[in-house]
């Protein structure tokens, strides 16, 4: 019996993201007394794999096909279900993104097993298995009973400390000997955006609204956002309005983020985007509304014209910097 935790990587190498997942694992596989296998997909070298194994991994599956580019969702559920077979894992954990929303509801029908999305901490039991999530956009917590045998969570980025604890891991080459026919996805074209922070992995987020009143306005919020090595997001108005692109849009209907410091800049708060934004460890919002619903949900707030206070934010990163 193990705990078998699907990690990611980006270009062959893993992030923040990756180790987080790795430490949050180990340490449910610890409460269960049992081992920790983490699967790995892609071309990932030996090296970077071993990395795995300083926050808690003790093995490591690796499969290397390059079928699997194509990212389709069945193709890799049933990868991983195939893993779990093999190390008979009991608890299957995936990040609450994107690749992992798509991958866990299939593989919770495939395995018959009970499934919680957006755990945020450590189980509260294991005996029996209860997790915890948020609820109403953060406003409440829920614990939750998994009964079923092979129980699948999703975990909220930021909510575990990495946990480097040494130790060594076993790598093998693993073949969940999928045919051709399982892969139905055919991928057309790549588009990559370089140059930037990757929003999902960013620690620190400056985020715009329609307070700025135009694209054309920007310019002070990517500044900010370069001074700080930080990711740029927008609202679900100006996304859908084209000042900004649309993965940019973060928010209920977005991307879900949960950096260490998010910067609300002109945004009114709607229940809607806080949904995408109420896992960040602090909330800066700046605003000239006093009425405004994201002082609420904010750790600092600024009232006042953000065209005024940004320009002061920036000089006083700059004086921070040259003082070092």
């Amino acid at each position: 019996m193990s705990v078998l935790v699907y990690t990611e990587n980006w270009d062959g190498k893993f992030k923040k993201l990756s180790y987080e997942m790795v430490s949050f694992a180990a340490a449910i596989a610890k409460e269960m007394g049992s081992s920790l296998t983490a699967l790995s997909i892609g071309h990932v070298a030996d090296e970077e794999l071993k990395s795995l194994g300083k926050y808690g991994a003790n093995k490591v599956l690796n499969v290397q096909d390059d079928r699997f580019e194509s990212l389709d969702n069945k193709a890799l559920a049933d990868a991983v279900a195939k893993a779990a077979e093999a190390e008979g894992a009991k608890v299957i954990i995936f990040a609450h993104n994107n690749e992992g929303k798509a991958i866990a509801p299939r593989l919770s029908v495939r395995m018959n097993a009970g499934m919680v999305s957006g755990v945020n901490g450590l189980p509260v039991s294991v005996e029996p298995f209860v997790v915890r999530k948020k609820l109403f956009t953060g406003k409440a917590f829920a614990n939750i009973q998994i009964k079923t045998d092979v129980k699948v969570i999703t975990f909220a980025q930021n909510s575990y400390e990495i946990v480097e604890q040494g130790g060594d891991v076993v790598i093998e080459a693993f073949d969940p000997q999928l045919s051709d026919d399982e892969f139905n996805t055919t991928v057309k074209e790549t588009n990559k955006i370089t140059g930037k922070v990757i929003l999902t992995d960013a620690e620190i987020v400056v985020s715009g609204g329609r307070g700025l009143k135009g694209p054309e306005n920007w310019g002070i919020l990517e500044e900010l956002a370069g001074l700080l090595d930080a990711g740029t997001a927008c609202s679900r108005p100006v996304a859908d309005e084209g000042w900004r692109p649309k993965e940019e849009h973060v928010g209920q209907t977005g991307k879900i983020i949960a950096p260490n410091v998010y910067f609300a800049i002109g945004i009114s708060g709607a229940i809607q985007h806080l949904g995408g934004v109420n896992s960040s460890k602090i909330i800066v919002a700046v605003n000239k509304d006093p009425e405004a619903p994201i002082f609420e949900a904010a750790d600092y707030g600024i009232i006042g014209d953000l065209f005024k206070v940004v320009p002061q934010l920036i000089d006083a990163v700059k004086e921070m910097k040259a003082n070092g």
